[in-house]
């Protein structure tokens, strides 16, 4: 099981009340709310591997070097040196380290990595994966690595993680009409506002999944603009032809890498904590009360 960490730390952050705090009035809502995401993660799906995926980089210089526009929207400070500050709410953003001190004592394999997003940590994790994955996130980018003949599926939180969207191939044909492989290509095409990716205009959703039908992939379908038998409308493939320079680049940025360096990480579901000690004078300092108890429980289970 790969958590998209992030995902579930902002979800959990306007999921629970502000009102949950640690004794001396800090809130701790994220922190609480991701411990019971991954305690009913676990007990629902039981898992016997489990990585909290990190953004190193959650805007990589890599992929705004081809898109400037890309995720540009959220940048709250430009910075000269490493990664752009992204616009985050005030009390979030404290929790954080809290999140990753909570996680590394109880001996969860915390993994991110400078250059890449959570999304590319994943991508690695999946490609090198010799067995079924479930990947836990709220961004549908990650749709694009699902695959049944791997069993890697997504879990998309449609209410906490109580209630989760299995995404498989079948899923994704009945809603988008394309599989786990055509979703990066329906998605570069589309565009996606929420990450500054502008898309080839004209060329909306049900568009690009008709294109994709016809002529199977974004190559088929760049190919089928220099063939003038090619069934296109004359606006399509205007469109298409106006934005080569775009389609040249978009695929890097929109496909998660799968070739990330990796650490060497003990990516087993830990039974007991890591640092017991550490972990104590965390749940004191943050009061993590119940949410950490009934984590302990059923990994100890």
């Amino acid at each position: 099981m790969l958590l998209d960490t992030a995902s579930l730390y902002f979800r959990a952050y306007f999921g629970v009340p502000d009102s949950v705090r640690a004794p001396d009035g800090t809130p701790v809502n994220a922190v609480r709310g991701l411990l019971d995401f991954i305690d009913r993660l676990v007990k629902d799906h039981r898992p016997d591997r489990l990585v909290a995926c990190m953004d190193a980089d959650w805007r990589p210089q890599w992929r705004v070097d081809l898109i400037p526009s890309y995720k540009a929207h959220r940048v709250a400070e430009e910075r000269a040196t490493g990664p752009d500050e992204e616009e985050v709410p005030d009390t979030l953003s404290p929790q954080v380290p809290v999140i990753e001190e909570v996680l590394d004592a109880l001996g969860i394999a915390r993994v991110g990595v400078a250059g890449y997003e959570a999304d590319d940590v994943i991508g690695t994790f999946t490609a090198r994966a010799d067995g079924p994955v479930d990947i836990v996130t709220g961004d549908r980018d990650l749709y694009q690595l699902v695959d049944d003949g791997r069993g890697v599926r997504v879990l998309y939180p449609l209410k906490g993680v109580g209630t989760l969207q299995m995404t498989d191939e079948a899923w994704l044909r009945g809603k988008y009409g394309v599989d786990g492989g055509g979703y990066a290509d329906l998605a570069l095409l589309r565009g996606d506002p929420s990450d500054g990716l502008p898309g080839v205009p004209g060329i909306g959703e049900k568009t690009a999944a008709k294109l994709l039908a016809e002529f199977g992939d974004l190559a088929g379908i760049m190919a089928a603009v220099d063939d003038p038998k090619a069934r296109l409308t004359p606006s399509q493939r205007k469109r298409l032809d106006e934005a080569r320079p775009y389609v040249a680049v978009a695929p890097t940025v929109v496909r998660v890498a799968g070739d990330v360096p990796l650490p060497d990480v003990d990516t087993a579901l830990p039974k007991a904590p890591r640092d017991p000690a550490r972990l104590d004078a965390l749940a004191a300092r943050w009061g993590l009360g119940g949410s950490l108890h009934r984590l302990l429980l059923t990994l100890g289970g």
